[in-house]
């Protein structure tokens, strides 16, 4: 067998303490299947690194994490540092982690389960079937931009943040959404505010001019963001994969999540660029928050846990047929109606989180005999 790949698990706050032992009980049971051969270690992030270190990521994680092959993170933040100083809040662990480790890409997978399309927020039949992919730029834009700061003024205190994007840093994003649209249907839709916004006309010039060069046989559109958000509420098949900026991009994938029936089913991938020997950093992260009002409860929902470490296996193993053995024992499990209380449907009894990690177990081990 060859060597042991490096993971690094980062549980965070709130709910992660729940869909972290849930994804366990899956990565263990492929590894006692002979199946992967993982050095799985564990870190602490955010809210829970700040209560033992007074700092939202330590050093020693962030060596931890560049050692690491790939890093399976659940999520941060909560009401408890809410107070902190803006510098140490929770927050500031998973965006210095990004920065620190480059990783520029952030692919959300916005895709509907079959069995889930009744429990949408739109009509079943305007979702079934979809499958989109939002390719967001993670580590420029106002969330990254300088100057930033909050100052005294005359009128009061005044914010301000500033919206950059370079000629650079659009093509790698813009390249990467292009490179996975040929891999898909051939479609992608270029979403910025052109319009209004100074960074936004660079971005849209360099991305026109990035698929004269080296992609014309990929069919590219442009959309303005607001544009952008009323198509998806209203025809989302009409999409197959979208680029964009950092803050359009986080807010349009967390619209697209509402679409798939529930924010807790969906994962999502952040990579740097590949080193000269090919190897990329990588982080694999649910997109739900740590949602503090149920945390402790047993009600969270691990399947989007589940499918990061299924796209873990997919982008940065290359075990293709170990991460299409876990979607379909997580569709196979929806189908037989084993839900979790944020994708109950009328008539369907919820079941616990630990309960829905026993269950995909249990059909892992039947499709795989």
């Amino acid at each position: 067998m060859s060597p042991a790949k490096k993971i690094l698990l980062l549980p965070g706050d709130g709910i992660g303490h729940e869909v972290t032992p849930a994804v366990r009980k899956v990565m263990d049971w492929f590894q006692s299947s002979g199946l992967t051969n993982f050095e799985i270690t564990e870190g602490l992030i955010g809210g829970a690194s700040y209560d033992v270190h007074g700092a939202p990521l330590t050093p020693e994680t962030l060596e931890q994490a560049k050692s690491a092959d790939a890093i399976l993170l659940a999520c941060i933040g909560g009401p408890k540092w809410d107070t902190l100083p803006f510098d140490v809040r929770p927050e500031r662990g998973i965006l210095g982690i990004r920065k620190e480790m480059n990783l520029f890409a952030n692919l959300r997978p916005a895709v509907v389960f079959d069995a889930l399309a009744g429990a949408s927020s739109l009509k079943a039949e305007i979702v079934q079937g979809l499958d989109i992919m939002i390719v967001r730029e993670l580590i420029g834009g106002l969330y990254f931009g300088q100057p930033r700061g909050i100052e005294d003024a005359p009128d009061g205190r005044r914010g301000f943040n500033t919206m950059t994007y370079s000629t650079s840093e659009v093509e790698r994003i813009a390249r990467a959404a292009f490179e996975l649209a040929r891999k898909r249907k051939g479609r992608l839709c270029s979403v910025d505010k052109a319009n209004v916004l100074e960074s936004s006309i660079v971005w849209r010039e360099t991305v026109t001019a990035l698929h004269a060069a080296e992609f014309s046989d990929v069919e590219l559109s442009h959309m303005y963001v607001d544009a952008c958000a009323m198509h998806l509420a209203r025809a989302p098949r009409d999409f197959d994969v979208i680029v964009t900026e950092n803050m359009f991009g986080d807010i349009l994938s967390d619209l697209a999540s509402t679409l798939t029936g529930s924010i807790g089913m969906l994962p999502s991938a952040s990579f740097g660029a590949a080193d000269a020997s090919g190897r990329q950093p990588a982080i694999y992260e649910p997109i739900h928050g740590s949602a503090p009002d149920i945390a402790g409860k047993g009600l969270a929902n691990p399947l989007a846990m589940m499918l990061s470490f299924s796209m873990m296996m997919r982008y940065s193993f290359v075990m293709n047929e170990n991460a299409n053995l876990l979607e379909s024992a997580v569709q196979n499990v929806l189908k037989a109606g084993v839900r979790t209380a944020d994708i109950v449907e009328k008539g369907q009894k919820s079941v616990s989180t630990d309960v829905m990690a026993e269950t995909v177990v249990k059909e892992l081990e039947r499709l795989a005999v």
